[in-house]
């Protein structure tokens, strides 16, 4: 028998549209001018970014993958699930150490993938289900709003990794947590992956590699805006700008002016102005320490049960469980 594989869709099919017309609107008439990091991703920007994974320089996902490799199975073993929760799962390329561990402890019982990207997300979860005959049950959504619509069958293991976590601010961290924890029950647990604080020089160059592939990721969010709105933005007028901010502990990457232009966006009867040198505010990416990632947590409704880094210390995975 075939296992069961269902596509729960929570989007509207206009609703990213909307999404990316209100974000355009409010982002590129405020002071300073934003847009939200989501908008990176088109097809050339999901490949864009499978390529910055490779680089020498972003040590980010060997690093989590390096831990996953020593522990996935003590992981699995402490958590006691049965059932695999992935936020933001994209392709689930690093969760399957997690299922392997899970199949071969004879534990695996369901995987749930959650996305915002419905084509993606159909693909990954095709490929476990037949891969690992299990029952897979996607989700299609925002975790800002349909945290709420995962299915709660099982004991669930809920991982949100590659530190995407750092891509909220403070504010946004609490709500997502606070969010998180309301859903998942005593038996439950989170496996978080965050990055952590670490020589400003590596942290720079991890986004603002020598080959250039993060700048040209980061003009992509200019190519997305004239695809899907009709602008008429040059990308090469734009500088890619990665900074450390010391003060809020975080990675922000922004695209510069190279000089006084006027770009359209016909299909909002938008003028944007740029001064030479105003600077566009495309991401951040938070760093950590132990001691904040406890905190956080606790401000958000779970206590740590266990914590692994990698050799280097330059990443954490951290198991923690609600403690309502």
């Amino acid at each position: 028998m075939t296992p069961l594989l269902t596509v729960d869709v929570h989007v509207a099919p206009d609703a990213r549209r909307t999404a990316l017309e209100a974000d355009v609107r409010a982002g590129l008439t405020a002071q300073p001018k934003t847009l939200p990091p989501i908008w990176f991703y088109d097809e050339r920007g999901s490949q864009l970014f499978d390529e910055i994974t490779r680089l020498p320089e972003y040590y980010l996902t060997r690093a989590e993958r390096s831990i996953l490799d020593r522990h996935a199975r003590e992981i699995v073993d402490v958590s006691g699930a049965d059932t695999l929760v992935e936020l933001g799962s994209g392709t689930s390329e690093k969760t399957r150490l997690l299922l392997d561990a899970m199949a071969g402890r004879g534990r695996l019982r369901r995987f749930v993938p959650f996305d915002c990207s419905e084509e993606i997300l159909r693909v990954a979860a095709k490929d476990i289900t037949d891969a690992y005959g299990v029952e897979v049950g996607a989700v299609v959504g925002d975790f800002h709003r349909h945290l709420g619509e995962i299915p709660r069958h099982g004991r669930r293991l809920v991982a949100f990794l590659g530190s995407t976590i750092g891509n909220l601010t403070p504010v946004e961290r609490r709500r997502f947590f606070t969010d998180l924890d309301v859903t998942m029950g005593h038996d439950d647990r989170l496996l978080l992956g965050t990055d952590l604080v670490k020589d400003r020089s590596r942290l720079v160059a991890a986004y603002d590699d020598a080959a250039g592939v993060t700048a040209e990721f980061n003009r992509n969010v200019l190519r997305v805006l004239n695809a899907e709105l009709g602008a008429h933005f040059d990308p090469s007028a734009f500088d890619h700008v990665a900074r450390w901010d010391e003060a809020n502990r975080w990675m922000e990457m922004r695209l510069r002016s190279r000089h006084r232009q006027v770009v359209e966006i016909e299909q909002l009867a938008m003028h944007v102005a740029f001064e030479t040198g105003e600077e566009l505010h495309t991401e951040i990416s938070a760093k950590f320490t132990h001691g904040q990632v406890e905190q956080e947590l606790w401000d958000g409704g779970f206590v740590v049960e266990r914590t692994w880094t990698d050799p280097a210390g330059d990443f954490l995975l951290t198991l923690a469980r609600p403690y309502c």
